[in-house]
């Protein structure tokens, strides 16, 4: 009763004054203390039960598998089951349940299909302790066999095996087989409960289909604490982060507290806005409620947030506070000085998380090189590029050349920026030609930013930013014509420039525009400030440098190029 009312500590004091123990006072409290994850307390029962001269019966097994799973301890889980079949209980169903659990934690598949091909007997728990444990680990495949199988053997699922196997098409992006497990929660009558719903919001969610997750979100009877945070992680992960944090506002309204996964969840929203007020409420609230204490995982968000939103100083003062920071922790950092073009105290940073210990990543020499790429600090960036696998034991990606390439075109070596791209061992995306042409148009080099388009193109012919950069560097040079057959090739091959965005966040929340929006409710006040404030620079001598001077011919070669490709 104490186990069950989660006071864990009466019921250990009363178990410590039974003098005469048999085996269901083992078994009641091995149960509560594997509930509430004590498992070493758990195991260290276990062996007392044996030391008694008491056998164990086959409702000691699965709290007993169940940490020693959680302490890997595989040797001795092993132990278990071949007592299991010593003592005849290897067959009971509930056991077998267990050991299936057991064995998949520990990514042993071929032991735990072994268990379930023995079983005489198959309830739905033990197909859904198949299906889950499989989703659990990663074996997708495996799950959407066992499932299939299910289904053939006549079994109906129960709503943890519907749960189960959407947490495998939220995984894949499997949107089609999640619908059609969607039809069959509506034929089984699963629509009302919470685990089914909440498991089709968050597959919905993954699979970037919102309006499905907000129409089930909004029509649920009940909404639980993952109910909220699954319909906010899917508008973040879709990057509709005003959503996001209107969701989590709504949240905060209501009955539901925010646990450390709801805050760390919608603080990218926060650094993705530059909502720092939001971003404030949030650490507020965690250190007012005590959930940053100790904890890595939401440190890190409030310290990536302040770091995205230009409030360095705030995030060092996190980051200070820390007392076991782990390497994201670091590159957070050293990410946030490289953004913010203090290349010096990035590096002096790395410096630091050398001498201490902690091992660099690929991610902690990409925020490295990049620092060194805003700061113009070629050289040193240079050398830490070079000595990357031998001094760290990292390989170089397709992200860390970039990155080089970035800071060479940077610096005005566009040749050297080319050479080192044509030459690397690994085959270079778009990411890293449009860096090396974002350099042409900065050092207004045409020659080379039409070879580096033409490549682009080819690559990605839908892609706007090509057209955008090849546009601009026109532009700059007055040549006002080949801008004209740039836009032509567009509007031909069906591209269409993004839209500038931007955004201002005020008490009242984050508002959003978009270039020529007029969907503001004070769009006419907007225009009219809007408007007085370019008769106000007017007044002042300021006129546009407009160049009005044609060049005919000179966009037929790379209208061409475009042609091609189109």
């Amino acid at each position: 009763m104490y186990s069950k009312c989660d006071c864990l500590n009466e019921a250990c004091l009363v178990f410590d004054q039974t003098q005469d123990r048999n085996v269901f006072a083992y078994n009641a409290i091995m149960a509560g203390l594997s509930a509430h994850e004590f498992f070493s307390e758990t195991i260290e029962a276990y062996a007392e039960l044996w030391k008694s001269g008491l056998i164990p019966d086959k409702f000691t097994f699965p709290c007993t598998l169940k940490a020693f799973s959680n302490s890997s301890e595989l040797g001795r889980g092993r132990n278990v089951h071949a007592i299991l079949i010593h003592l005849g209980l290897d067959s009971d169903v509930y056991i077998g349940s267990s050991l299936i659990n057991f064995y998949l934690k520990f990514d042993v598949c071929d032991d735990a299909r072994q268990v379930f091909d023995g079983m005489t007997h198959r309830d739905i728990v033990l197909w859904n302790a198949m299906v889950t444990g499989y989703a659990q680990i990663g074996r997708f495949d495996e799950a959407l066999e066992v499932f299939e199988l299910m289904e053939r053997e006549g079994m109906e699922p129960s709503k943890f095996t519907l749960s189960g196997i959407l947490s495998v098409f939220a995984a894949t992006g499997d949107l089609d087989k999640g619908k059609e497990i969607h039809d069959c929660v509506r034929k089984l009558g699963f629509e009302s409960d919470m685990v089914v719903c909440n498991a089709l919001i968050d597959m919905y969610g993954k699979c970037k289909s919102m309006d499905d997750s907000r129409k089930l979100f909004e029509e649920m009877p009940e909404r639980d604490l993952f109910s909220w945070n699954s319909i906010i992680l899917g508008y973040v992960n879709a990057g509709k982060h005003e959503e996001a944090l209107h969701m989590f506002d709504r949240m905060r309204a209501g009955d539901i507290s925010p646990d450390s996964i709801t805050l760390s969840t919608v603080l990218p929203s926060c650094s993705s806005l530059a909502a720092i007020m939001h971003g404030k409420e949030i650490h507020a609230y965690m250190i007012a409620t005590g959930l940053k204490k100790d904890d890595v995982y939401a440190n890190n968000a409030v310290m990536d947030m302040y770091a995205k939103c230009g409030s360095l100083d705030e995030a060092r003062k996190v980051f200070k506070t820390m007392a076991h920071g782990d390497v994201v922790s670091w590159n957070i950092m050293i990410m946030g000085y490289g953004m913010n073009g203090n290349g010096e105290e990035a590096l002096d940073l790395f410096r630091r998380m050398r001498s201490i210990g902690v091992r660099p990543d690929e991610v902690t020499l990409v925020g490295v090189l990049s620092a060194c790429s805003r700061a113009g600090l070629m050289g040193p960036g240079m050398d830490h590029f070079s000595q990357m696998k031998v001094d760290y034991g990292v390989n170089p990606t397709i992200e860390h050349y970039s990155c080089v390439v970035d800071m060479l075109g940077r610096a005005g070596d566009l040749h050297g920026a080319h050479k080192l791209l044509l030459e690397m061992p690994l085959e270079p995306n778009p990411v890293v030609w449009r860096a090396l042409l974002s350099a042409c148009r900065v050092h207004n080099d045409v020659t080379l930013g039409q070879e580096v388009a033409l490549k682009l193109l080819e690559l990605e012919p839908s892609h706007c930013g090509t057209y955008v950069l090849l546009s601009n560097m026109y532009m700059a040079q007055g040549r006002h014509q080949d801008v004209s057959e740039v836009r032509r090739a567009m509007r031909r091959n069906g591209v269409a420039k993004t839209p500038g965005c931007s955004w201002i966040e005020l008490r009242s929340g984050v508002h959003v525009f978009l270039m020529a929006d007029r969907s503001h409710p004070e769009c006419d006040r907007i225009y009219e400030e809007l408007d007085v404030l370019v008769g106000m620079m007017r007044e002042n001598g300021y006129v546009p440098k407009v160049n009005l001077e044609l060049h005919d011919g000179e966009g037929e070669q790379i209208a061409r190029l475009l042609e091609s490709n189109g």
